[in-house]
């Protein structure tokens, strides 16, 4: 873009823009002369997609700010009105990230400009109280505000339809092109009221819902920590597991208030290294069974629980098979459903169980939409449970059904890792890991993926590689993506960019077949060799 171009381009942006924040530091680049930065923010759009918006705060369009929001509001209005949804209810949901509230009030705004309902949620809360909602109230469309465990500087818009599960293609385009069609906020009416905010009624029939979760008259005696990485999952967690009738959880307090700085932590994710250490730090403190984390947005789950004489967190896939061990145990039926990056073993259980098992694409917007869902998960600590309450992953009721699942254990004199070496010994251990590459140059990521794709690996980890897919070209039973599979005897890799966050990721797994209970120890090693060698081999294939 030339400069005069780019000048030009900004100062109309600046004319319009509603937020007098981002007009403010607008202003400050243009007088600076800052044309580098001015170029990041001004070249291109910020790309509406199946993921919705997300990126960092600030202004311009390849930034997420008022401006951004209510392009996209307007967006999706003109389609729900294109689907026949004149007076449809939308309903919007938002966290307690910078701007969020502001970006919430925007969208009801818009809505109600277009003829549209609109209903906020009272207060920052989880987006499974948002995803619940929409069915709940018969709304067309839901928005929640949020980059769920993404930095603190980063904020998103995720658009769920009315049938409570995230947008899919073609939806996801035809939205796409209406934002496009929005060619200056001045022809989007925001009027300064006419829409609804919500009392408690809708949080307190999700909670009520949450009963759903767990079997009536179930062992509820595990204790627990609890850490909402400074999200919005306390107050509903507490009042969640208070009806459940479990223990009240013993808080990490530096992190169980809202915190758009999210201070203690490097990324609010409990995977990143660091995260869990408070947590973990609480939990030597107190009498405990098991650690529950949740992300900010309180959508994920992730679970630590007590190993020798320290603690470990669970991986995704471990509590994915131990929550559908669960279910099938308690008599569960219909379809379990996972994402192709998650672990085979609920495959294994599944059709040990005599029950459907299906494979979708990575995201809850594809697992929620299996035919005849009882159980979804994927392996990024999402966890489907209660698909008639909520069509999307839900952290708050995973944490409720893993907690009563370690009750039940605990009555046994055992635990989740005694359940997870039974599961080993019946269906193989399977372990997993993942390579993933955080970058500042996006072409880092196309380039690993062009490498792969003109130079496969024949073997990985002395594994020679059986079958190798490239996934932009779809399979029978998967819509295409950018995505490349690895079969291997033994083993199974698949390398994709992440669609939310400026990462590669590499998902690999192993299976070792295991004898009996002792041999576990000689399997785990065999696994972890494996793994390591598996990491090693394909860094040097994909050049990273």
């Amino acid at each position: 873009m030339q400069d005069d171009d780019l000048l030009a381009r900004a100062t109309a942006w600046l004319t319009e823009d509603p937020d007098p924040d981002t007009r403010a530091e607008l202003r400050a680049l243009l007088d600076a002369g800052d044309h580098p930065e001015l170029k990041a923010r001004f070249t291109g759009t910020l790309q509406f997609g199946t993921a919705g918006l997300r990126g960092e705060l600030g202004a311009g369009p390849m930034r997420m700010n008022r401006s951004v929001v209510i392009r996209a509001a307007a967006g999706l209005a003109a389609y729900l009105k294109a689907q026949g949804h004149e007076d449809g209810l939308v309903v919007i949901g938002y966290d307690a990230r910078h701007k969020s509230a502001d970006f919430a009030r925007d969208t009801a705004a818009v809505m109600t400009g277009a003829g549209l309902r609109a209903a906020l949620l009272p207060r920052p809360l989880p987006t499974p109280v948002l995803a619940f909602a929409i069915r709940h109230l018969g709304a067309v469309a839901g928005v929640e505000v949020t980059a769920s465990h993404n930095p603190p500087r980063d904020n998103g818009y995720k658009v769920y339809l009315g049938d409570g599960s995230q947008i899919v293609p073609p939806a996801d385009a035809d939205i796409a092109a209406r934002i496009d069609a929005v060619r200056t906020l001045h022809d989007v009416p925001r009027p300064d009221s006419g829409w609804q905010t919500l009392d408690d009624t809708t949080l307190d029939a999700y909670l009520a819902r949450t009963d759903a979760v767990l079997a009536p008259g179930s062992p509820r005696t595990a204790r627990t920590v609890h850490t909402a990485m400074h999200g919005v999952g306390t107050d509903v967690l507490l009042a969640a597991f208070a009806r459940a009738g479990f223990p009240e959880p013993a808080l990490v307090a530096e992190q169980a208030d809202p915190d758009p700085d999210f201070p203690t932590v490097a990324f609010p994710n409990p995977e990143e290294p660091g995260a869990m250490d408070l947590a973990f730090a609480k939990a030597r403190e107190t009498d405990t069974d098991l650690i529950i984390a949740n992300d900010p947005d309180a959508d994920r789950c992730a679970v630590a629980v007590k190993s020798g004489t320290d603690w470990r967190m669970l991986r995704g896939d471990e509590v994915g098979a131990l929550l559908a061990a669960h279910l099938v145990a308690r008599g569960a039926h219909g379809t379990f459903a996972e994402s192709i990056v998650s672990s085979s073993l609920l495959g294994r259980i599944a059709a040990a169980a005599g029950l459907p098992h299906v494979e979708t694409l990575t995201g809850f917007k594809w697992i929620a939409r299996a035919e005849g869902l009882r159980y979804g998960y994927e392996e990024a600590l999402g966890y489907c449970v209660d698909p008639d309450g909520v069509r999307d992953k839900d952290g708050i009721t995973a944490a409720l059904l893993v907690t009563e699942l370690a009750s039940a254990l605990k009555e046994q004199g055992r635990t989740l890792l005694d359940l997870l070496d039974d599961l080993a010994v019946e269906h193989g251990l399977h372990a997993t890991d993942q390579l993933s590459v955080r970058v500042e140059d996006l072409s880092v990521i196309a380039d690993a993926m062009h490498r792969l794709r003109e130079q496969p690996p024949q073997s990985l980890a002395g594994l020679p590689v059986t079958h190798a897919e490239d996934l932009t070209k779809g399979t029978e039973t998967l819509p295409p993506t950018d995505g490349l599979r690895y079969t291997l005897d033994g083993a199974r890799v698949i390398v994709r960019p992440s669609g939310t966050e400026p990462k590669l990721k590499c998902y690999l797994e192993v299976v070792v077949p295991v004898e009996d209970h002792a041999s576990l120890p000689a399997a785990h090693a065999k696994a972890t060799d494996l793994l390591t060698a598996l990491k090693r081999d394909l860094s040097r294939a994909a050049g990273i």
